[in-house]
């Protein structure tokens, strides 16, 4: 039962970030600005983003409901919110303010935590904690897309 309510309470907090982060992209995707640059040939459709997103967000939170059932630490609630804090801000730095570079910063630390979260959490979680691998691997995607709007723009 706790499990399951630290999945919805998790997931609120997860589909909030991604609501607010939309919220400050300020309809960046669809803006003149973006549509413009040049992007990377394997840049996905802009549905996928939604989707993808979606899929990420829930496995996310069954993560973070297994990792806080055995270890409720500072650390890891710290962790927690600096991926807030870097997921949400990435949308504000790139889509409303055009920082690629910042943007590209930012999304790295945001790649180097998640992996973080994979590899640290491996002997609390065991297996568990491939939940996190889908995050990991669409922040890869998604810096490579930073990092070529970066050099080509």
């Amino acid at each position: 039962m706790k499990f399951y309510k630290n999945f919805i309470l998790f997931t609120i907090i997860n589909f909030s970030a991604l609501a607010i982060g939309s919220w400050l992209m300020n309809n960046g995707p669809k803006t003149q600005w973006y549509t413009n640059l040049n992007q990377a040939p394997w840049s996905p459709p802009g549905w996928v983003f939604g989707i993808a997103w979606s899929v990420i967000m829930l496995l996310f939170s069954a993560f973070m409901s297994y990792l806080i059932q055995v270890d409720r630490s500072k650390k890891v609630l710290a962790l927690f919110g600096a991926q807030l804090m870097l997921n949400i801000f990435w949308n504000y730095l790139f889509f409303n303010k055009h920082l690629i570079i910042i943007g590209l910063i930012n999304i790295l630390f945001l790649t180097f935590l998640m992996f973080y979260f994979l590899i640290a959490f491996k002997t609390k979680i065991k297996n568990k904690r491939l939940f996190v691998l889908p995050y990991c691997i669409w922040l890869v995607l998604a810096t490579s897309l930073n990092l070529y709007i970066a050099l080509h723009n």
